[in-house]
């Protein structure tokens, strides 16, 4: 994939930063490649280093994978200075450039897949009570700790739980073990209108038995696979996709239960 907006030839586009890829991946390809114009007699846009520079210096968790020369340049003018004094020739300044960063560009291949974004961006409302927090530690651990992010996947289902039952006057989860999900489950189905026997048309007494069945399923997965119980003989060898499903079921679950309970509240407040 090229991004020909970067170099000389694109003095045409108005407005180079919208043409920019949207995925984070790409983006630091686009960066890249745009240091390889700058860097064998082409251009980078200036406008574009500097926002491409300010984004991942932004993020603790690319800040340190980028580049150290990009850190201590802050413009394209740093930049050029740097690689025209380091290396004299363009081969060297290419083969430095694709050296650089991998690290950064292995990570990103990493991160969640857009379809995650929606459920981010729920939960993160609810950062105060840790639903945000079990959700990023969730996620953090797909690729390099399936067992773990399976474990965190589960925490999140119990923590949205826990915040629902404990809101307002009464607090049902006093009665109920934190270790046992699916009790906690079926008493907050009840209390915000999800429990199947709550409804009468049969394809919602499906669909609400189906969610039952999904954190039922994760609580039992967690048991088995999950890495709260040390780590023993396994019976299967859990991979990051087992762990990706974990998590999005649970990251699922979770923003539909809050999104049903802030209904709740609604409709409470305007009746």
């Amino acid at each position: 994939m090229s991004f020909d907006f970067l170099s000389v030839g694109s003095g045409d586009l108005a407005d180079p930063i919208a043409d920019l890829p949207g995925a984070r991946g790409e983006r630091v390809l686009a960066f890249r490649n745009g240091l390889t114009s700058e860097a064998t007699g082409g251009s980078m846009d200036a406008s574009v280093y500097r926002t491409l520079r300010a984004e991942f210096m932004g993020d603790p968790a690319t800040a340190t994978l980028m580049p150290k020369f990009i850190r201590a340049c802050s413009d394209t003018g740093d930049f050029w200075q740097f690689i025209k004094h380091e290396f004299s020739t363009y081969r060297e300044r290419q083969d430095f450039l694709r050296a650089e960063f991998p690290p950064l560009i292995d990570y990103l291949e990493k991160e969640p897949a857009p379809a995650s974004e929606g459920i981010s961006q729920a939960l993160e409302a609810f950062d105060e009570h840790g639903v945000g927090a079990a959700w990023r530690k969730a996620l953090k651990r797909v690729h390099d700790d399936p067992e773990g992010a399976i474990t965190a996947a589960r925490t999140l289902l119990e923590t949205v739980c826990l915040h629902i039952l404990e809101h307002g006057a009464e607090s049902d989860a006093v009665h109920v073990s934190a270790t046992d999900l699916p009790k906690l489950y079926a008493l907050v189905a009840k209390k915000i209108n999800l429990a199947p026997s709550q409804h009468t048309e049969s394809v919602f007494k499906q669909i609400l038995g189906g969610c039952s069945g999904v954190v039922e399923g994760l609580g039992a997965l967690r048991n088995r696979v999950g890495d709260a119980h040390g780590r023993g003989k396994r019976p299967v060898r859990v991979q990051s996709r087992h762990a990706t499903l974990a998590v999005n079921l649970a990251g699922t679950m979770a923003v539909f239960l809050i999104e049903t309970f802030n209904s709740s509240l609604g409709s409470k407040q305007s009746s």
